[in-house]
């Protein structure tokens, strides 16, 4: 935005705004995504103590971002973008006292719920520690306050998301139907849900949307995007992220990492 350096409007309809937080215009940097890319933003864990100076970005509000309407009551989302990440695991813990104590997770891009305190989400893509084992994820959870679902890629995730490469990833989420799926440069990724039973409580009479509540944000790059806390800091670089108010088919997913990569 002309008149703020570290604010950022979305280029879709809703016309969001994005703060790049902590680093502002500096977070902007030179690097092609894919072809016609020219800047990428840049997140990153800053330092070790209790200063909240970690780059990220996104929004928060208490009451609910307006713009983020169109994931009130919805059926299904999208996170999607380019990612290219320069760590070799989860960052050293910053709210703990143990001096080699580490997150439990890498955040990349995601929608809040309509209650989150700036951590919790609808929509998440993530990597994160499953049942030993740090996994590319995507994870949901349809009601305010209520249990999420996690889709985990069984590949190795520094297979899926090589070190300081740019990788275009995708999840979608059916709300309706409890159904996940993970996407790489297009391709359908395989793997499995951690939670059994029915977390998002799909039992009954559909259809099921999430609650009908406004979300209280987007996180980019870590948690707290009103900047009170640090967790799960990624020293990553990203680009063209979407946040789309459907489940996208997998051919849909296709033809856009095709356009992309082929725009230039």
């Amino acid at each position: 935005m002309p008149d703020d350096p570290a604010l950022e409007r979305d280029q879709g309809r809703s016309s969001t705004e994005i703060e790049l937080i902590n680093g502002g215009a500096d977070q902007r940097v030179v690097d092609s995504a894919y072809p016609g890319a020219r800047r990428a933003l840049q997140t990153r864990q800053v330092g070790l103590s209790l200063s909240n100076d970690d780059w990220k970005a996104g929004i928060y509000s208490p009451t609910g971002v307006r713009t983020l309407r169109a994931f009130n009551a919805v059926s299904g989302t999208t996170v999607a973008g380019w990612f290219k990440r320069s760590m070799d695991g989860p960052a050293l813990n910053t709210v703990t006292p143990a001096p080699d104590d580490r997150f439990n997770a890498i955040g990349l891009a995601g929608v809040l719920t309509g209650d989150s305190d700036g951590h919790a989400v609808r929509a998440l893509l993530e990597l994160i520690d499953v049942q030993g084992t740090l996994r590319l994820v995507a994870l949901g959870r349809r009601l305010d306050g209520g249990a999420s679902q996690t889709f985990a890629a069984s590949a190795d995730w520094q297979t899926l998301l090589p070190k300081d490469q740019w990788v275009h990833l995708a999840a979608t989420f059916d709300f309706n139907t409890a159904t996940m799926a993970l996407y790489r440069n297009g391709v359908p990724v395989e793997g499995f849900y951690t939670v059994a039973g029915d977390p998002w409580q799909v039992a009954g009479p559909g259809p099921h949307v999430t609650t009908a509540t406004d979300p209280r944000g987007i996180k980019i790059g870590g948690s707290f995007p009103q900047n009170t806390v640090e967790r799960n800091p990624c020293d990553c670089r990203m680009d063209a992220l979407m946040f789309l108010d459907r489940s996208l088919t997998a051919r849909e997913v296709a033809n856009q990492y095709r356009f992309m990569k082929t725009r230039g």
